[in-house]
């Protein structure tokens, strides 16, 4: 079992800026790729960015040029900074990662955490 653990979410204005971390009980260079989804109530859980190991990233069209993710491997963290914050934003954001094993990808999740964007 692989443990992530969000923190940083919180309640900030239109406009704002925060920056959620996610830590990885492990080496994050282990995981084939690790990303940032989010969901929002009464709607399905979407994929809002993702890092490979590579470095390579990928970005929900809605959030490029506001968001990045980026990751340390010294930390065993990926964080998804989070600028110029609009009220659609708001959802929980969970954080995964996809580790390659001998019987195939496995899919961990964090617990969540809740991003509150007021207008």
């Amino acid at each position: 079992q692989v443990q992530l653990v969000e923190s940083g979410g919180g309640l900030v204005q239109a406009g704002g800026s925060l920056r959620l971390s996610c830590a990885a009980a492990r080496n994050i260079v282990s995981f084939t790729a690790m990303g940032w989804y989010r969901q929002a109530p009464g709607k399905e859980r979407e994929l809002v960015a993702v890092i490979n190991r590579a470095g390579s990233t990928n970005y929900l069209d809605s959030v490029k040029g506001r968001f990045s993710i980026s990751g340390d491997n010294a930390k065993n963290t990926v964080y998804l900074q989070m600028n110029s914050l609009k009220p659609e934003d708001t959802a929980v954001y969970y954080c995964n990662a996809d580790l390659l094993t001998s019987l195939g990808t496995r899919r961990y999740w964090g617990q969540g955490t809740q991003v509150t964007v007021s207008s």
